[in-house]
């Protein structure tokens, strides 16, 4: 696949953004070599190769959730410099 000036147009059309000549002109360089990078990888034969999911085998480290008793509210916003919090109103009533 070749990547054109059109190709590179759309993308940031779709991605929002506004690209000047110049760096419409580098990223057609860039994307396509990011592609005849993968061309590369695509002549690797891989047909003994297993698909994997990450690297190094990975084991769950996380603990268990334990429901515990936490500190009271009052206690942790004893020195809190305003007990009372309050947000303004932000829709009006019709």
């Amino acid at each position: 696949m070749q990547i054109t000036k059109e190709i590179v147009e759309y993308a940031a059309d779709l991605s929002r953004i506004k690209l000047t000549e110049a760096e419409t002109e580098k990223l057609i360089t860039e994307l396509s070599a990011v592609l005849n990078y993968m061309e590369i990888l695509n002549q690797l034969d891989t047909e003994n190769t297993e698909p994997l999911s990450h690297i190094f085998e990975i084991n769950n480290i996380m603990r268990k959730d334990i429901v515990k008793a936490s500190c009271p509210a009052e206690v942790l916003l004893a020195n809190s410099p305003n007990f009372e919090f309050t947000v303004p109103k932000t829709i009006e009533e019709l």
